[in-house]
């Protein structure tokens, strides 16, 4: 093939990502994208000579590094934990403007009891980064019926900050019977482990 086209094919891919970047929802997957992007086109900017086009690049690469090391860094010191009640407005309210991404996660959120069940927010600085509901089943355990990160913190620390902190609160066990793949994922990423019953669980 080609050597020129190979050239801007390869401009062509970084170009994509950064494209591609731009529709990500969770902040981790956009800042990896467009870093990968960002590299690509400003190599390809170099080989064509195209010297402020490789500087405005790898200034993106620089931001992107930056904003990474910020939410790869942040550390429990960063979030705070609040007890609610289920039926808490402000929960309801968080609950209501991402329906659709819960839906997906937790189809079977709407019809699940709620009385007796415990209710956290977790919040990043002045933001909301997740909130969970669950039901106690013993006097150390909590089963999980609602366990959400809102897509600017998914994948970053919010899980693992939540498990320890309510371990400070008595709660020694989680569990999660649902059984949506994705969110199964999600689970053994922060250290569920399958249990023979089909269902998830956390000491």
């Amino acid at each position: 093939m080609d050597t020129k086209i190979l050239i801007e094919a390869f401009g062509y891919l970084g170009s994509a990502l950064v494209v591609v970047s731009m529709l990500m929802t969770s902040v981790l997957h956009l800042r990896i994208i467009n870093m990968i992007g960002s590299i690509i086109f400003a190599i390809y900017a170099l080989i064509i000579r195209s010297y402020p086009t490789a500087l405005m690049n790898f200034f993106l690469v620089g931001i992107n590094l930056y904003h990474l090391t910020k939410l790869r860094g942040a550390v429990s010191g960063n979030y705070t934990l609040t007890e609610v009640k289920p039926d808490d407005r402000f929960l309801e309210q968080m609950i209501s403007n991402n329906q659709a991404d819960i839906d997906h996660y937790f189809p079977d959120y709407a019809k699940q009891e709620k009385e007796g069940a415990r209710a956290f927010i977790i919040m990043h600085n002045n933001e909301v980064a997740g909130f969970t509901v669950g039901m106690p089943v013993e006097d150390s355990a909590l089963e999980l019926c609602l366990d959400y990160s809102t897509p600017a913190y998914r994948d970053c620390s919010v899980g693992k900050f939540l498990y320890e902190e309510l371990k400070h609160r008595g709660i020694r066990r989680f569990i999660y019977t649902g059984s949506q793949p994705d969110h199964m994922e999600y689970l053994k990423k922060v250290g569920f482990t399958e249990t023979k019953d089909g269902s998830y669980e956390l000491k």
